[in-house]
């Protein structure tokens, strides 16, 4: 939302009361309150005839302080995020004759009594960022202002403005970069871009997200999170080049200022604030199959697909059913289509002896057809319209409805459903959709349509992963997600939504996983070799190579199979590519990698469980202070030791950065001794897959499943550099283990972990004038 013409005006129709002097300063319980007037009170009749801001400090936890901006108090409340970190008593506040501040941690907000108008956020030392001049304001608007971005007009039945908004600036430095925003596919620095909170259902190639996320950080070392679960439009550095802008429909913002210094600190915050990430079983990371979209499948297809994968070596952990395991123009009834799977227990049963867990498909809505519609209307849990008739339409499935997650009683009805499918041997569920909330409907608790577009996304996959918990146990519960916003987080895993068969799809795809990191998502996937469209045979390598080095693993397409071998079909003979570079040999390649970083990975997962540290990290999170990272969005880091640079061209050329300090290839042994720009050419087996000096690797002995007993026949690869330290393994069942590796006095390294002896296994590194990278790798 724009709201002014330039520097000096305001665009035609808007009109807006800025916060002009801080008039009274008062500490009030465990807040401080500013009452900020929109006119410089000089005398007693300045006090009357206009408007008056009342902003609220306080602290929600440490390290975090909260700003309320009200104009009018009457208005109507709605509900914000759910802040499962709030603290009492995290804040101390002082108030004298020149002045107010708000202290949490190292973080401190501070008020000048008096025009201008100017709160400013410090910490060790610095100021972080600052709310000036005509920073914050009340903005109403006539009919027919235009305020509105492309964007934010172009999504269907969504009104152009609300009467009213209010928004806040926060300053910018020389230098500073804003990231985050949610899941975007567009550039990773959103410096420049309007934003819209609004989630859509746009795929990865527009500038609309599944996953919109009011939440940003800076590479200055805080994050800022806008507490308001519907529309929020962000002017990053566009609007005002010096600010980032935020508004919000109605008379109440809230935003946090979330202290670092670093910006893994901003996350463990942010995480602590809205929800960890929830651990997710071992056997999630490895690999899975689906059935695609449209393709035509029954038990014979699937055992075939399964069989196949086995009689090739391609170790698979989850099968997936996609949309057709229910009968068409059901969907959802949450039963199995008996003309086609006329045994599903059964079935299931014989899947889970060929050892994979099963993942079905399903969405929040409910066709006109489906049994459970007139189940649904008959108790009123499907949301309605304002009179009282079921909200339905006719997009994606004929006169589908909308589970009211705001109903405790709708949403117990639809996990009893859920729950027959457990028990019938379903291990996931892929939650798709929930982006497309319309405007004009009622919910059971009053919310707003407006407040429940992005927050509706939540309440659905809160309530299967919350069952999922219930039935299967902590750590067992896994989702396979696609829309969300703040909190969301903590309902793992989510997948990057509908790419198409493409480098340029493959490259928006890692963007927009990179966008959604920085927000806490820590477990993320997304559809390898692209949903639209089938893939040529050096995309799907390219893109598996990519996918089985991401913490979630899929491979699905749309009206295709993404079954392997079928990429390297003779079209004469009809017989399958064997070769090293075929794209079975591929997927067998790093699907074993894979399963033998588990000891690796798993344990990452755990910090992000933990911490809030997303498993893959955009560079900036492990390099803060390399300006070289700064908008790199073509490589990231597998945990805090292993840089990816996925390969997006035909020729296998690929540029990437190392930062400073030396590294070794994990494929081929080449030790790098000095960080900067690299230009690589990699054979369809192989990539850019570089271990920092100073790393310790633990490397598990199995490479056919990802859940096995780490510690048995553990190495721990010691790369140069590296120093006795302590190695924490976290077993399948959540338990650590630490293993210490020591060195003697000859300088050899050893360890042990609960009296195992674990094998050490010294990187030297062999460094090259010439990369060369087409010859047979050697083994991990």
């Amino acid at each position: 939302m724009k709201f002014t013409d330039g520097f000096w005006q305001l665009r035609p129709g808007v009109h807006a009361l800025y916060a002009q002097q801080a008039y009274d300063v008062e500490s009030c319980g465990e807040s401080l309150v500013i009452t900020a007037p929109s006119r410089v009170v000089r005398a007693r009749g300045d006090v009357l005839n206009h408007g008056v801001l009342t902003v609220r400090l306080d602290a929600p936890m440490e390290g975090v302080i909260g700003v309320h901006v009200e104009h009018f108090a009457g208005a109507r409340g709605e509900r914000g995020f759910e802040l499962v970190g709030r603290e009492p008593h995290a804040a101390s506040i002082r108030v004298d004759d020149e002045r107010g501040t708000l202290t949490s941690g190292d973080l401190t907000a501070t008020v000048e009594r008096g025009a201008p108008w100017r709160l400013e956020f410090s910490a060790r030392g610095r100021v972080l960022t600052s709310s000036g001049n005509k920073s914050l304001a009340r903005v109403s608007l006539d009919d027919g202002a235009l305020v509105c971005s492309d964007a934010w007009v172009a999504d269907e039945g969504i009104p152009v403005t609300s009467p009213s908004y209010v928004l806040g600036q926060l300053d910018l430095a020389v230098g500073e970069l804003v990231y985050g925003l949610g899941e975007r596919f567009g550039p990773l620095v959103k410096n420049g871009q309007s934003v819209e909170i609004w989630n859509a259902d746009g795929g990865t190639s527009s500038e609309q997200a599944y996953k919109n996320v009011p939440f940003y950080l800076t590479n200055r070392g805080y994050g800022v999170l806008v507490d308001h679960p519907g529309h929020v439009s962000f002017e990053v550095a566009s609007e005002a080049v010096e600010r980032v802008q935020f508004s919000v429909p109605g008379e109440r913002l809230s935003f946090y200022v979330i202290d670092g210094p670093a910006p893994k600190d901003v996350l463990e915050r942010y995480t602590r604030l809205t929800g960890r990430p929830a651990r997710v079983p071992a056997w999630s990371y490895g690999l899975w199959l689906s059935t695609s979209f449209t393709t035509s499948y029954d038990e014979q297809t699937v055992s075939s697909f399964i069989d196949a994968m086995a009689q090739r070596d391609l170790p698979l952990s989850v099968f997936h059913f996609d949309c057709f395991w229910m009968r068409e123009f059901n969907w959802c009834d949450l039963e199995w289509d008996q003309r086609v799977f006329p045994d599903p227990q059964g079935m299931l049963a014989r899947l889970h002896e060929k050892g994979v867990r099963v993942c079905v498909w399903i969405n929040p809505y409910i066709a006109q057809r489906s049994p459970l519609f007139a189940e649904g209307a008959e108790h009123g849990y499907l949301v309605t319209r304002p009179n009282g008739d079921v909200w339905q339409w006719d997009l994606w499935q004929p006169g589908m409805a909308i589970v009211d997650f705001t109903n405790p009683h709708a949403t117990a009805w639809f996990q009893d459903k859920l729950r027959a499918l457990i028990a019938g041997g379903v291990d996931a569920f892929k939650t798709d959709f929930g982006e497309r909330i319309p405007l004009d409907a009622r919910f059971a608790d009053g919310s707003s349509s407006e407040r429940m577009h992005n927050l509706y996304a939540q309440l659905y996959n809160k309530a299967v992963h919350d069952v999922l918990v219930e039935e299967r146990g902590e750590g067992e519960a896994v989702l396979f997600a696609r829309a969300a916003t703040t909190g969301g987080q903590s309902l793992p895993v989510h997948w990057g939504g509908d790419s198409t068969s493409t480098f340029s799809s493959m490259a928006e795809t890692l963007r927009g996983g990179l966008s959604l990191a920085f927000g806490g998502f820590a477990f993320w996937s997304h559809d390898i070799g692209g949903f639209e469209g089938t893939p040529d045979p050096g995309v799907f390598k390219r893109w598996v190579a990519f996918g089985l080095l991401s913490s979630h693993s899929r491979l699905h397409g749309s009206e295709s199979y993404r079954v392997p071998w079928t990429f390297d079909l003779d079209p004469v003979t009809g017989e399958y590519d064997e070769s090293a570079t075929s794209a079975v040999a591929v997927t067998r390649r790093f699907a074993r990698l894979k399963n033998r970083l588990m000891p690796y990975l798993f344990a990452a997962g755990a910090e992000a469980s933990g911490r809030g540290v997303p498993v893959m990290r955009p560079m900036l999170l492990e390099f803060p202070d390399d300006p070289g990272v700064s908008y790199l969005d073509r490589q990231y880091m597998l945990g805090p030791d292993i840089l990816v640079a996925p390969v997006f061209t035909d020729d296998g050329t690929v540029q990437f950065y190392l930062p400073e300090g030396g590294w070794t290839s994990l494929l081929t042994g080449e030790h790098v001794a000095a960080g900067g720009w690299r230009t690589e050419t990699h054979g369809l087996d192989s990539l850019p897959l570089y271990v920092r000096d100073g790393a310790v690797l633990p490397v598990g002995a199995h490479d056919d499943r990802p859940d096995y007993d780490y510690l048995d026949g553990l190495t721990l690869r010691v790369y140069p550099g590296a120093e006795p330290t302590t190695v924490r393994v976290v077993g399948v069942d959540g338990a650590a283990t630490d293993v210490a590796l020591a060195r003697d006095r000859d300088g050899a390294f050893s360890a042990h972990a609960d009296g195992r002896h674990v094998r050490v296994e010294t990187v030297q590194g062999e460094s090259r004038s010439e990369p060369t990278h087409d010859r047979p790798a050697p083994p991990l």
